[in-house]
């Protein structure tokens, strides 16, 4: 079937599926979390042998996360997507008479771009979203994860979608740009911050909306009352998780100038130097340039430079070199690994003096995705967090928060716009149509701009008449709503009323 054969069923289905009421949609949401539960065995075994997931790791970042996020939709989305009558004490005077009701329609034919890292986690919450919000999706999974995709397919298929609702391309990595040139009504993309540049030009040249879940640099702020082993714990588990193949790992690390010998201690404790596997010889080159490029600029480095020739017993379609984690000390704001996107189990640590100097040299990177504060007063994170541009901010603990199914996750500046998850990211997959009902025939905008024209309602000789009665009567609405004092509020109401009586409005 070709794109545009594609395009057109998923047109059909969603017209149909749209029809449908909530509880009838949360039924396949329903059914595909049970299925998730069944395969788990199955699901486990390929992101294992495919992108070398331990258990654990794909339990924790991936199952858990995803029928958590499902049993969120299927407790709240019916009440979120309800139509909303908005209450009367909010109309305005000139509109009385009339009543508002906003409702959620779905955008139509939503794309999804996927990516691999986390194959399931996050490509199956913004497909769910989609759907429960009465939209066609159309998902290009990833090349780098081909089995995967396929294995999710069936359990979409089988979760009882209308035939034509859900369709994957095929995973190939001429699939992105073609999606990009479909008739869709909405593309969700998430992949790295120069995919992401090209893809919303094109998409704004076509006017079509989108969300850009894109790359990050995030940082980690321990403050000088923080737990250190607690922090350097959380810094390690971060660089490692997922062989460092995390778009919210924590990539930089500001830390008093005072304590930076002991976290140093803590964090080299916490460290396996074994190399990790990456799973693109892109991701080796590209770790080896932000470690050559802090090296040259005077940094330190604990840890192995070097990339190890070694494979992972068991695991499969990986590439052939690998990193061990790597601590970069003494690094500063404009160095690449500051600045730059890292896919990789590297990071560097900067001391600071102030923790004003600590804001500022986090604000110089351009991504702004997540970012974590340590300290033993969460009071003192709480207002440090106005000063920061990240989409979340963990205070003691990293990465595993976002993971909450109702908090919306995104980020700003090379991180993207928009939102998934949450309420924002559900209702993102909507627009908003306003309905409004007028009773009564209470009307005075009609009269007023027909008599500026010169006509009145009673005849081209009455135009005299009728202009100053309309604007006697629009300044009384005005004084009755908004005047500051009581005694000029009433006048406006006896204006009001001395209008309505003396004109044919």
């Amino acid at each position: 079937m070709s794109l545009s054969e594609t395009i057109t069923t998923a047109r059909q289905a969603q017209r149909f599926w749209a029809c449908l009421p909530i509880r009838q949609r949360l039924a396949a949401i329903r059914t595909l979390r049970h299925r998730l539960v069944r395969d788990c065995d199955r699901l486990l075994s390929i992101l294992t042998d495919e992108l070398g997931k331990p258990a654990t790791e794909a339990l924790g970042g991936e199952l858990l996360p995803v029928a958590d996020h499902l049993a969120w939709l299927e407790r709240r989305a019916a009440p979120l997507l309800a139509p909303k009558r908005l209450s009367s004490a909010d109309r305005p005077v000139a509109l009385w008479g009339q009543s508002d009701t906003v409702h959620r329609r779905p955008r139509g034919i939503v794309g999804i771009i996927g990516t691999w890292n986390y194959p399931l986690y996050l490509n199956a919450g913004q497909i769910a979203q989609a759907l429960v919000a009465g939209n066609a999706v159309i998902w290009k999974p990833s090349e780098v994860a081909p089995r995967f995709a396929g294995t999710f397919v069936e359990l979409m298929n089988d979760a009882g979608f209308p035939p034509g609702l859900f369709q994957a391309m095929p995973p190939t990595r001429e699939g992105g740009p073609m999606l990009a040139e479909a008739d869709i009504d909405y593309m969700v993309f998430t992949g790295s911050a120069a995919v992401g540049r090209k893809l919303a030009a094109r998409l704004g040249e076509r006017l079509i909306p989108s969300t850009l879940e894109l790359s990050g640099c995030d940082a980690m702020l321990v403050l000088d009352d923080a737990d250190l082993s607690l922090a350097a714990k959380a810094a390690a588990w971060s660089l490692t998780l997922n062989r460092g193949q995390t778009c919210i790992a924590v990539r930089r690390i500001l830390v008093p100038r005072a304590r930076m010998d002991e976290f140093v201690r803590y964090l080299a404790a916490r460290l396996d130097p074994t190399p990790l596997p990456l799973q693109t010889a892109a991701q080796v080159g590209h770790a080896q340039h932000i470690i050559a490029d802090a090296l040259a600029a005077g940094a330190t480095c604990w840890g192995p430079t070097g990339t190890d020739q070694t494979r992972a017993g068991g695991m499969t379609n990986l590439a052939p070199s690998a990193i061990a984690p790597t601590v970069l000390l003494g690094v500063r704001p404009e160095m690449a690994v500051c600045r730059e996107a890292t896919f990789a189990p590297v990071m560097g640590v900067m001391s600071y003096d102030r923790l004003d100097d600590a804001l500022t040299m986090e604000a110089a990177c351009p991504f702004a995705l997540s970012f974590s504060i340590f300290t033993s007063d969460p009071s003192r994170a709480v207002a440090l967090a106005t000063h920061l541009r990240a989409g979340s901010v963990c205070v003691n603990d990293v990465i595993a928060p976002t993971t909450h199914p109702a908090t919306p996750f995104g980020g700003r500046g090379e991180s993207g716009w928009g939102v998934t998850q949450g309420v924002e990211g559900l209702l993102e997959m909507t627009v908003p149509q306003v309905l409004s009902v007028r009773s009564g025939t209470f009307r005075p905008h009609y009269d007023g701009a027909r008599a500026e024209r010169g006509v009145s309602p009673d005849g081209p000789h009455n135009r005299h008449k009728q202009l100053p009665n309309q604007e006697s009567l629009l300044r009384g609405l005005l004084l009755a709503s908004h005047a500051p004092t009581f005694a000029e509020r009433c006048s406006g109401w006896w204006r009001v009323v001395r209008a309505a009586l003396s004109g044919n409005t």
